[in-house]
Order: C-alpha cells, then structure tokens, then sequence
C-alpha cells in the first residue's frame, strides 16, 4: 500500500498523517500458544539446564558466532549470564518450548518504544532441536501476533549482523523488507559489526499473517511433518 505524504502551507512534504495515535502498552510476560511450541517468559530455574543442554547440542558451537555472548564454558557461566540478562524487561526473554514442553530456544522483545510503536526481535538463538522445523517459524509469528494483533504496534524490526547469512535469509523469508546496512555500527566480540536492518510495518502485516498462517495450517503436513507447501508458494499465491 502507497502511503501519501501530507504537504504544509509552504508546500513541504511532511509524511502521512497519524490520527487518533494513543500509543501502545509494553509486551507483557505472559504466555504465547501455538500448535507445534509456546513461548513462556524465561524462568532461569525452570529453563536454564534445559536450554544449556539444547545449546550444548550444536556441536561446533556456530550458534553463538553472531551473538555478542557466548559460548560459555559451563552450564555455571550459561545460567549465570542468562540470569542476569532476563532480569529486564528490556530485553524481554522468552523461552521457547516444543510440543513435549521441552525448552529448545530463546528470543526476545527489545529496544521497546510503546510511544511510537517500535519493537525489536532479537537475541535470537534457537537451538539444533528446532532449526529448521515449524517450530521456527511458527515462534517467529506468535511474536509477531502478539506484537500488531494485540499489542497495535506500527513497526517490527530484525537486525543482524551483516555477515550473518542464515539471519538474513529468515528475515526475508519471514516477510521482512530489508532496509539496508549500518555500516560500523557497533563492535562485539573485538571486532566490527556492520548491521542489516529488517522490518514489518502494520500495513504489510495482514499479508504476512495469511502467509505464515497458511504455511503453519495442519493441512500442509503430511504424516511425516514435511511441508507440502513451501512459505514461498504461500507468499506467491496470496500475491497472485
């Protein structure tokens, strides 16, 4: 959808009007439930071994390359670190759990502007028990639920690493539009990090929402859990 620019007396263009704007509330902690996970607030007693042992399971450890921690040495340093940071509620931890209820990745909120409706996804780290699989995706979208359907937010953003390949492509898999890169935007880990920006707005949600909800329907399964449809051909076909 082409949004028009409003113009001032002098003729200026000074972007589209927002009328009636009140603001959003902040994500709160409770609980998000799909059909193949759900993601709970992090409880670090609840959570923390399983999560360090699904970690664990990535063998050469690439998960943490583009994470500003990790890895850490033992599960002492892991719960230690994730204790400290999901104390906040910017960032906003969740944990991710499969069917069985069993802890299998992290993400969360942050950089939470309710003024302006602005959120962030990130610290992103989703173990080899769910790569790859629906519970991937269908974490991506309860975020993204709860975010535009109802919270009323306006924006959502993913940032990456530049370098980050695999992180790029799910943004752009998930439906965000890349915006372009921040170039010497931080350092971590002692070295630079150019950043990719990803967004949705409110307006493109509709079309993403029918597009993930037609790939997560139970239809697109077969017996085996293999996709029928691929999350492209569902963009394709709501386009066409």
């Amino acid at each position: 959808m082409t949004r028009k620019s409003s113009r001032n007396s002098l003729n200026q263009a000074i972007g589209v009007t927002v009328e009636h704007w009140t603001g959003c509330e902040p994500p709160s902690r409770s609980a998000m439930q799909g059909s193949f996970c759900q993601l709970q607030a992090t409880d670090v007693a609840e959570h923390g071994e399983a999560l360090y042992k699904a970690f664990a399971s990535d063998q050469q450890l690439g998960n943490w390359t583009y994470l500003p921690y990790g890895p850490f040495a033992d599960a002492t340093n892991f719960l230690a670190w994730l204790s400290e940071a999901s104390k906040a509620g910017d960032p906003l931890f969740y944990t991710v759990l499969d069917s069985q209820g069993t802890p299998v990745g992290l993400a969360t909120y942050l950089r939470i502007e309710p003024a302006v409706g602005v959120i962030e996804v990130g610290h992103i780290h989703f173990s080899p028990l769910m790569q790859r699989t629906a519970i991937a995706t269908e974490a991506m979208y309860l975020m993204m639920r709860r975010v535009f359907d109802e919270l009323g937010y306006r924006r959502y953003e993913w940032k990456c690493d530049a370098l980050n390949a695999p992180s790029r492509a799910a943004a752009e898999r998930l439906g965000f539009t890349y915006e372009g890169v921040f170039r010497n935007a931080t350092i971590y880990k002692g070295r630079n990090r150019d950043t990719a920006w990803f967004s949705i707005t409110d307006d493109e949600w509709p079309t993403i929402k029918a597009m993930l909800e037609s790939w997560l329907a139970v239809e697109n399964f077969d017996s085996q859990g293999v996709q029928v449809r691929s999350l492209k051909s569902c963009r394709e076909m709501l386009l066409a």
